[in-house]
């Protein structure tokens, strides 16, 4: 970090899908490098990362350090505290059919999508049980394979 302090330019530290394994400690020099450590962080530097885990770490981790740890809260609390240190957090948490059916027509509306109403709620409903759930995330991976299907794209 201390190297690109020292550029004029400003810096995006990318890390898409963040996650570590069962035995894997380095995610304690990235907290500390979060937080800016000793030398404080850089002011030309963001830090980004996606995960698909609240908490960057198997649950059977999770419950593993709790049996063995003399404290067992203060071992899972160090772990999980990384993920406190990103300031935005999205979800993609479930939703009624209703609504997910809505953000599908207005998708295919938005990127014109010709579809019929009833065919696309056939195939949206089917779409959704296939994957066991109805989101936001689920609904634009339908109408991404729905403008493939069209040839379009989104």
């Amino acid at each position: 970090m201390r190297l690109i302090a020292r550029e004029d330019a400003r810096v995006i530290v990318f890390c898409d899908d963040l996650s570590f394994d069962r035995d894997e400690t380095s995610y304690k020099s990235l907290k500390t490098i979060l937080d800016g450590g000793l030398e404080g962080r850089p002011e030309n530097v963001l830090f980004y990362a996606t995960s698909n885990r609240r908490h960057l770490m198997p649950r059977d981790m999770v419950e593993n350090e709790r049996s063995t740890a003399i404290t067992p809260g203060e071992a899972v609390d160090e772990k999980v505290s990384l993920s406190d240190r990103f300031g935005l957090w999205l979800g993609f948490h479930n939703c009624d059919q209703p609504t997910y059916l809505a953000m599908i027509r207005g998708y295919c509306d938005e990127y014109g999508l010709v579809i019929d109403d009833g065919t696309l709620r056939a195939r949206a409903v089917e779409w959704s049980m296939t994957r066991g759930a109805r989101s936001g995330r689920v609904a634009i991976q339908f109408v991404r394979a729905l403008a493939g299907e069209q040839g379009k794209a989104i």
